[in-house]
């Protein structure tokens, strides 16, 4: 490695700064959160008589680690303005350039923190997090949420390459679906078509059974037709594709998640669009740390009147707006104006323009 870029006495005093700041403004902001998700939930602990134990370590033990990740570009951003404004302050920026280090060679601790700090969300992000999420959605569907009602109508799916399913509606109190259809075509003829007035899932077997059936075959010479009162079926399809909140993709390990997404996009469910903003959110977050490092430098590193106190609003507002673009990029999936790939990269692609913009008026 070149001697220009090996970690001397500036460079761990920096990184220090930088993470002790990170560190205890994020601890400062996940007791404020805790704080008031109590005095939000305490009831709903009290009535359902949640257990202690569940409530701290199944709860809130999971909860810390999520909102960690989901307020890390505020943290960074906010860490970064508010001690390199400190050092500002205190003339530790003027002295450091007057000493003949360059401001890019100033910025290589920052990027070393930079990195190691979404290094750590991406691991949160992908591998984590979503064990722990699941505890802590199990914990809040018995203790917060009122349980799960499937209120959707006319499902469509294709489970298999040329075999698709129409149900009317379904019922996931009583597992039971009225108007089901399972058709197989290939090319441009329906070999099968199967049709039943209601089904329902058995539990023990794990198949449907279907009641008032019709099954027409075709085998492209004749037709075969079946009826009855009731027939098990293997359909793969289970009561768990329609038990699931949007929410439950935050429960999915990369693997899985990719998993879903084909799956999904197979049977051409609709709900694949929450799983593909989960998945590019877990990717574009962890790198906004980055961009925000370098807005927040070029923003802080020149002395002003107003001091940290006015480094830190602006600070504290380009991360709240940043967050809140965050939101919009997926209102942009939903509208299916921008595909997700894309939507969930715009606020980074944005901020690095403006980060950009901002390094090259920056003080050198």
């Amino acid at each position: 490695m070149d001697n220009k870029y090996k970690i001397g006495t500036l460079d761990r005093y920096i990184i220090r700064k930088f993470i002790g700041t990170f560190l205890f403004i994020l601890i400062i902001i996940i007791t404020i959160i805790i704080i008031f998700d109590i005095s939000e939930k305490v009831d709903n602990f009290v009535q359902k008589e949640a257990p202690l134990k569940a409530v701290v370590f199944n709860y809130y033990g999971t909860m810390i680690p999520y909102y960690i990740n989901l307020f890390s570009p505020l943290l960074v951003f906010i860490s970064v303005i508010f001690f390199t404004s400190k050092m500002a302050s205190n003339s530790e920026i003027v002295s450091i350039l007057a000493g003949g280090i360059s401001f890019n060679r100033m910025l290589y601790p920052y990027f070393l923190s930079a990195f190691f700090i979404s290094l750590v969300s991406l691991v949160l992000n992908l591998f984590l997090i979503p064990p722990a999420n699941v505890i802590r959605l199990d914990f809040t569907e018995k203790y917060i949420k009122e349980k799960y009602y499937n209120t959707g109508k006319n499902f469509h799916f294709q489970i298999s390459p040329g075999t698709y399913v129409y149900l009317e509606s379904f019922n996931n109190t009583t597992n039971t679906a009225s108007k089901i259809t399972v058709e197989t075509i290939e090319g441009h003829t329906i070999k099968s078509k199967l049709s039943a007035e209601s089904a329902r899932w058995d539990t023990l077997k794990k198949t449907w059974v279907l009641y008032d059936y019709f099954i027409r075959y075709n085998d492209g010479i004749r037709e075969q037709v079946e009826k009855g009162a009731t027939i098990d079926t293997l359909i793969p399809l289970s009561v768990n594709d329609f038990n699931k909140r949007e929410n439950i993709v935050e429960s999915y390990n990369y693997r899985e998640l990719n998993e879903v997404i084909r799956t999904q996009k197979m049977r051409g469910d609709r709900r694949v669009i929450f799983a593909l903003i989960e998945k590019h959110t877990r990717l574009a977050v962890p790198f906004s740390a980055f961009i925000l490092t370098i807005m927040g430098v070029a923003l802080s590193s020149r002395k002003k009147r107003g001091g940290i106190g006015l480094n830190l609003g602006i600070g504290i507002a380009l991360s709240f707006i940043y967050i809140l673009f965050l939101r919009f990029s997926q209102m942009f999936v939903h509208a299916g104006i921008m595909p997700p790939w894309i939507a969930l990269w715009v606020p980074n692609i944005v901020f690095a323009i403006v980060s950009w913009f901002l390094y090259r008026i920056a003080p050198k």
